[in-house]
């Protein structure tokens, strides 16, 4: 992918200059934060790891994207290791996606998202209270509700830009959407006939993608590379388009893309003192700063905690409760597939157009934990199908794989089930004693073993799938075996939030309990994992976060 150049920066602050804030990562959580603070009237600058892109730079080049992961950096400059269990020796991924997989790029993974955009409902901040403990789980409360969190919700909508239409199992909303939905694709009324056959509420999905102009962007043109790819139209939500270009128009925020942040310093009073990188010529920099709002994401978070280990912190920054890369959650995936009698063509357009909730609540009948939702979509382009789309009794070579192809390639609908996953210590962020990246860090280690119960849910998801695709009037149906996770794209968990400092890593303002001037805000603050869609839950978080490190600021309580 080319590098594109940064528009001018409004503002460019000398390394030794103290600013009001560093926010090391510029993605989901990033960029709200640092609009909302430039735009509060703090000085801030934003150390990205990845190149500044835009719109030019995007092309639909599937080789590129989804085969040499331009996006997220190559396996051999920045490696990660895996294991399902402590017990095994982690190995290097030497080739297919990583454990841990996230953008590396201004605007971080939000430019290559598919945009589902689901709320949290009022059950995932208080399902502990609900349901009880789950034995040998870290299942908890959040120290919030979503009455909290439904005012920035509410900004998601009309500040990020979000299209759809509240649906019969959604929360209490303050406002509507700003946009209608998306139009339905062939897969979307396909899966709404056979949901409604079965008695189920079919709704459009809410997608962060403009159905409409909105806030200076255009809508959507349709062209069918969303999921991994970045938008050629700007019509795709991300921080990139969304958030970043007015924090830089305060004259107060500063990006600094290729950045690789490998310490976070601190005084011998504990306190953060300045943030240690590599520059994109390889020469070390330092930025002081009064404080600093951590946004990598659940699994640079803590990498970069343990690799600012110290002798005042000696497990890791602000790691005193031993949490630090603990309870990391995937959220789980199950797969349905349907072959249609007429061409669909589901290769245009966004993703998703259609989901069903009826199942988002766990329900102790269904004699396990978990709930989530569903949706019909089209994930493939064409060497990928060639790959992996066909069903696995269809030959892998010859004349009729290749009529297969021809066939299966247009009048394919996949149904996907996005379920919880529990919170379980043993899944974790460390790092790997052996392995480093291009920078010398040592690189992200992942353990990762699904619950029995997630694994049950995603099979009661996939066979709710499939029975819509049959009701729906598919010609085939087949599914994607459901297996442990081997890596995943939500990184959940990982610096969970709390009110006790013993048992997580922030406070509900996303304060570290261990170091007053640190904040950390992404995923790794979440405390469950909801039903699958992070994203906007994430951004809620950064709205309400930063207007409370704001009034912190303001008041000298940093």
């Amino acid at each position: 992918m080319a590098k594109g150049r940064p528009p001018a920066a409004p503002v460019r602050y000398p390394t030794r200059q103290k600013v009001d804030f560093v926010i090391i990562g510029s993605g989901a959580a990033g960029g709200v934060i640092a609009r909302e603070l430039s735009v509060a009237g703090l000085s801030v600058v934003v150390l990205e790891q990845g190149p500044y892109l835009s719109a030019n730079d995007f092309k639909h080049d599937e080789l590129g994207t989804i085969f040499n992961l331009e996006f997220s950096g190559t396996l051999s400059d920045n490696p990660q290791t895996f294991r399902h269990t402590e017990r095994e020796t982690a190995r290097p991924r030497l080739s297919g996606l990583p454990p841990a997989l996230y953008a590396r790029m201004v605007g971080g993974s939000s430019v290559h998202f598919t945009g589902n955009f689901w709320r949290f409902h009022p059950i995932d901040f208080r399902e502990r209270s609900v349901w009880g403990p789950i034995e040998g789980t870290g299942f908890a409360d959040w120290p919030i509700s979503y009455e909290d969190l439904e005012p920035y919700y509410a900004r998601v909508d009309w500040e990020i830009g979000v299209s759809g239409s509240p649906g019969p199992f959604d929360p209490p909303r303050s406002r509507p959407y700003p946009m209608p939905p998306l139009p339905v694709k062939s897969s979307g009324v396909l899966f709404e006939r056979g949901a409604r056959k079965l008695g189920l509420n079919p709704q459009p999905a809410p997608m962060a993608i403009l159905s409409q102009r909105h806030n200076g962007r255009p809508p959507c043109q349709h062209c069918g590379f969303c999921l991994a790819f970045g938008c050629e139209h700007d019509a795709k939500s991300s921080t990139l388009v969304s958030m970043i270009p007015q924090a830089e128009a305060t004259g107060r925020c500063e990006i600094r893309p290729e950045s690789v942040v490998f310490r976070i310093e601190t005084h011998p009073d504990g306190r953060v003192s300045e943030v240690l990188y590599v520059d994109r010529e390889g020469r070390e920099q330092a930025q002081r700063a009064e404080a600093v709002v951590l946004c990598g994401n659940g699994a640079e978070t803590p990498r970069l905690l343990f690799l600012s280990e110290s002798e005042r912190f000696p497990n890791g920054l602000a790691n005193s409760s031993g949490l630090v890369g603990k309870y990391l959650m995937f959220n789980g995936l199950s797969y349905a597939h349907g072959l249609f009698e007429h061409p669909l063509n589901e290769f245009k357009s966004v993703q998703v157009t259609r989901i069903v909730h009826d199942f988002y609540d766990a329900d102790p009948g269904r004699g396990f934990y978990g709930g989530g939702g569903i949706d019909a979509r089209w994930q493939w382009f064409p060497i990928l199908f060639a790959l992996a789309g066909l069903p696995p009794d269809a030959p892998s070579w010859g004349a009729e794989y290749k009529r297969l192809l021809g066939e299966y390639f247009t009048r394919t609908v996949d149904v996907n089930g996005h379920t919880t996953s529990l919170p379980l210590a043993s899944n974790n962020i460390t790092l790997d004693p052996e392995a480093k990246d291009r920078w010398g860090r040592p690189a992200i280690r992942v353990t990762y073993r699904d619950h029995p119960d997630d694994l049950a849910t995603m099979r009661f998801l996939q066979r709710r799938g499939k029975e819509i695709l049959e009701a729906a009037g598919a010609r085939k149906v087949w599914e994607t075996p459901v297996a442990p996770a081997t890596f995943g794209g939500h990184l959940l968990g990982t610096c969970r939030m709390s009110d006790d400092p013993a048992d997580s890593v922030v406070d509900r303002y996303h304060r570290a309990h261990d170091v007053p001037n640190l904040f950390i805000c992404d995923g790794s603050s979440f405390v469950t994992s909801g039903r699958g869609q992070p994203t906007m839950t994430i951004q809620a978080l950064a709205f309400r976060a930063a207007e409370h490190i704001a009034r912190f600021a303001r008041r000298g309580e940093i």
